[in-house]
């Protein structure tokens, strides 16, 4: 009764301004006036909601509609507009407005009818919208055709906030009517899509929630059309959007009707979820998921009830990882098979975002999926292969990661069959790298019995020789570094193989990084061997080695990786090379004859002469180098017939094989830059024996007649090098055996070296000077004295000459020169230096001369 009243009295105070707003003249200024005038009636007293239904509903609804939707003042919309939304909040009945307001709203915000064009106004039509939603409920039922067009065309609001308050709507319009709403929810779906990439995050956060209540109270099938732009969200820079798809993918897992015939679309994007760089995201996902889990394992009590009973847990499993619940597992490994393509083909996609995101899926998956894995090996190892070849760290990273899992969790005798079967084909450093992997992820008893078909395929040339590339070679290398870590003792059953391995890599690779990693690795299987260093590495193996190395030597050419796999046994073995003549020897005078590929000869020669500078810790370390070879078995007997043809009795020491069939044959002169090398390292080598003292004085005697001519030769090529080491090795023989030499022998000798005091290198007139005074020593004491008169006259006439050469310490080492001839014929010598002083020639050093050989001749009196 009493509100009866008080709507009298309120609707006889608005019949003054009611009349105005309808009269059809009336001028902008007096329905402002009115509407303000109905807004203090409305605002200015406290009525009950029943008394703001009665004049609501009677009298104001169809009056303040006509004014939102015909108005042409914007402030007598607003304030029409404000009006409508204050009776429907406090009005008792509001679904009794609805046959006016509803069509009203859809004329105004729906084209092609026209459209509010103040967006603050469009924000408030939709507002009223929501009001009408939340506080009519099933009521709406009838007009849901007028609401989804209106909230069609407001999804799609130039006004975000518009567009905001639309996903609200659209949220509170399934909820009010979830029976009527499936029939037309499908109607959204389209402008909701076009929406969720919107540039306003707080927009892509509205319609993603929309859209979960949409599909939720809506048409299940509406998933397929929006799953794909969810899982794009989940690519999303800003958090906030990832958090929305998680929590709308988890309640649809949780409570859509349907969601048994989605798990396959809908599980990648909340396991997706779990490497999210927000931590908070990643907890929710993962508290989703249990829920998920238990509630299925509750719905399938009856399929799961053995394994819930008999499970057992894996002896071997990932570090700090957390093994999912059992209907986690089980939902996983039953949809995989639906999953796995898809995602594989987004590993290789060419957006990054989308390679890593799927990488790090594929992990998880895998994570749950256990030994069901090996249903889908091939799948996954192809997929592997490519996608560990990304540019993308993160990509590869990540892809390892879950190759290891495959060494966890399936049999090796499964996995490794597959991966080394594609090393039959041209093995990729990929390959390599997800078997390393696989290896890593494996527990050390399940790989024991395969490690010898493991590593016998690693040690084909056809895997291990394949490329020097760095990537490969650094990734065949880690491989090896997986199967000292992981099997530690048990690689003494493979360590030939593994030594191979790393022989090659140091022998191939390109980069010194790679080669010192090899090196530390060696060391490595050394040290889980219990042995001290890797020379007792080699020391093990030194006999299969140079086997493995030489069954081929004789078809070697420059290309051929065994001379750089034989440069590697020989100088990184240290003594142990010496333990190893036998063969080392056969295959150098095998290799190095001259009508072997010059190039190959070239690289020998080069490992020869850095043995030989360091002589005594290498081909010498057993002291057998220089001795006589008596204690052969019958085998190496007959090695050595077979390639000598000499008598089995009078085995040669391996030195004079080196002099006399490697060096000698090399020092013969032939045309072209190559082949002047190869006398150059062949010069060189024999130099570092006469140095090091490893050619004895013996051992010089029985040598010099077959090398002389040969070295003299040598004192006349274009190497500074090889002048110079001629002229040292004359020098040396001069020292040890000239005494012996003809007139023939001296003539010639002297002849070459006088030549080399003109040479342009001012270390090779110095030797040259050195040879010269040896020269002299020999033939003083010589039978051939008398016989050289004339050559030694003539030999002071050019030393004199080159004491006015222009470097001083040449001027010094020739008076020396002198000085030592002097002894022979001094008489002869002062008449040359008379005549040189004559002709002003180096009158200081003259002088000097003549003093030493005054000096000389009082204390011979």
């Amino acid at each position: 009764m009493a509100a009866a009243v008080e709507a009298a009295e309120v609707a006889q105070a608005l019949t003054r301004p009611l009349s105005c707003l309808q009269e059809p003249d009336c001028g902008r200024a007096a329905r402002l006036r009115a509407l303000e005038a109905i807004r203090a009636e409305l605002q200015g007293r406290p009525l009950s909601g029943a008394a703001v239904q009665e004049v609501f509903g009677a009298q104001l609804v169809r009056p303040l509609a006509r004014c939102v939707v015909g108005d042409a003042a914007e402030r007598c919309r607003e304030l029409a507009l404000q009006l409508l939304r204050h009776g429907l909040s406090y009005g008792d009945r509001p679904g009794e407005a609805l046959p006016v307001l509803l069509p009203a709203l859809a004329q105004r915000l729906c084209p092609p009818q026209g459209s509010e064009p103040s967006e603050e106004l469009r924000l408030g039509l939709v507002q009223l919208l929501g009001v009408l939603l939340q506080r009519c409920g099933a009521s709406v039922g009838p007009y849901l055709t007028d609401v989804i067009r209106i909230l069609q065309a407001t999804l799609l609001d130039h006004y975000a906030e518009v567009r905001r308050e639309s996903c609200r709507c659209a949220v509170a319009c399934a909820q009010a009517v979830p029976e009527h709403f499936h029939m037309q929810s499908e109607s959204l779906i389209k402008p909701l899509m076009q929406t969720i990439s919107h540039q306003h995050y707080r927009v892509r956060v509205d319609v993603i929630q929309a859209t979960g209540a949409v599909i939720q109270f809506g048409n299940g099938k509406s998933v397929d059309d929006v799953v794909s732009h969810l899982a794009q969200r989940l690519l999303d820079e800003i958090p906030k959007v990832r958090h929305a798809v998680t929590t709308v993918i988890g309640e649809w897992l949780l409570h859509l009707r349907d969601r048994y015939s989605y798990f396959h679309k809908l599980i990648p994007l909340l396991l997706g979820s779990f490497t999210d760089e927000i931590p908070e995201n990643g907890k929710l996902a993962w508290t989703y998921w249990e829920k998920i889990g238990l509630q299925w394992e509750k719905e399938n009590e009856e399929d799961l009830k053995d394994k819930m009973d008999f499970s057992v847990s894996p002896s071997h499993y990932p570090k700090g990882v957390t093994r999912p619940g059992l209907g986690c597992r089980e939902l996983v490994s039953r949809n995989l098979y639906k999953i796995l393509p898809g995602l594989c083909h987004d590993i290789t996609d060419w957006v990054e975002s989308t390679r890593i995101k799927a990488s790090e899926l594929l992990y998880t998956l895998l994570l749950h999926t256990e030994d069901h894995i090996t249903q889908h090996m091939e799948l996954l190892l192809r997929t592997l292969y490519q996608a560990c070849l990304d540019e993308e760290s993160n990509v590869v990273k990540n892809c390892v990661k879950a190759a290891e899992l495959i060494g966890t969790f399936v049999s090796p005798k499964v996995s490794l069959r597959l991966i080394t079967a594609a090393f039959e084909k041209t093995p990729k450093p990929s390959c390599v790298m997800v078997l390393t992997a696989v290896i890593r992820g494996s527990p050390k008893g399940i790989l024991r019995p395969h490690l010898a078909d493991l590593a016998g395929t690693l040690s084909q040339a056809g895997v291990c020789q394949r490329s020097e590339e760095v990537f490969y070679t650094e990734q065949l290398l880690c491989c090896v570094q997986a199967l000292i870590e992981v099997c530690q003792e048990d690689c003494k059953e493979i360590s030939l193989q593994l030594m191979k391995i790393l022989v090659t890599i140091m022998a191939i690779a390109c980069s010194q990084h790679v080669k010192e990693k090899a090196e530390e690795t060696m060391s490595s299987l050394a040290e889980v061997q219990q042995l001290d260093s890797s020379l007792d590495l080699y020391k093990q193996h030194i006999t299969q080695l140079m086997e493995w190395v030489s069954v081929s030597c004789d078809c070697w050419t420059c290309c051929s990786p065994e001379i750089l796999q034989l440069d590697v046994i020989a100088t990184h073995s240290g003594p142990v090379i010496g333990e190893a003549l036998n063969d080392f020897i056969l295959i150098l005078k095998t290799c190095l004859q001259p009508d072997k590929d010059p190039q190959m000869r070239l690289k020998l020669f080069t490992v020869l002469s850095q043995l030989f500078q360091k002589a005594s810790e290498t081909v010498n370390s057993q002291g057998i180098f220089m001795a006589y070879i008596i204690q052969w078995g019958q085998e190496e007997e007959q090695a050595w017939c077979s390639h000598s043809g000499g008598d089995s009795r009078l085995f040669p020491s391996y030195l004079e094989t080196v002099i006399k069939d490697i060096l000698a044959p090399n020092l013969q002169w032939h045309a072209g830059r190559t082949a002047a090398a190869i006398r150059t390292t062949a010069v060189s080598c024999l130099w570092a024996l006469i140095h090091c003292e490893m050619l004895s004085p013996e051992e010089i005697l029985k040598v010099k007649d077959g090398l002389m001519p040969q070295v003299i030769a040598a004192m006349d090529e274009d190497s500074k090098i090889t002048r110079l080491m001629a002229l040292r090795i004359v020098g040396v023989f001069l020292k040890v055996c000239g005494r012996q030499f003809d007139e023939e022998k001296f003539t010639s000798v002297y002849t070459e070296v006088l030549k080399r005091l003109d040479d342009a290198s001012c270390d090779v007139r110095l030797a040259a000077a050195h040879t010269l005074t040896n020269w002299f020593k020999c033939l003083k004491d010589s039978d051939v004295k008398s016989a050289m008169e004339s050559h030694i006259e003539f030999l002071y006439q050019e030393l004199l000459i080159h004491l006015d050469d222009p470097d001083q310490n040449t001027q010094n080492a020739v008076l020396e020169v002198l000085k030592e001839g002097s002894v022979l014929y001094p008489e002869l010598l002062v008449r040359e230096i008379e005549g040189a002083v004559r002709k002003h020639q180096t009158p200081v050093y003259c002088n000097k001369l003549l003093h030493h050989i005054q000096s000389a001749k009082e204390s011979a009196l």
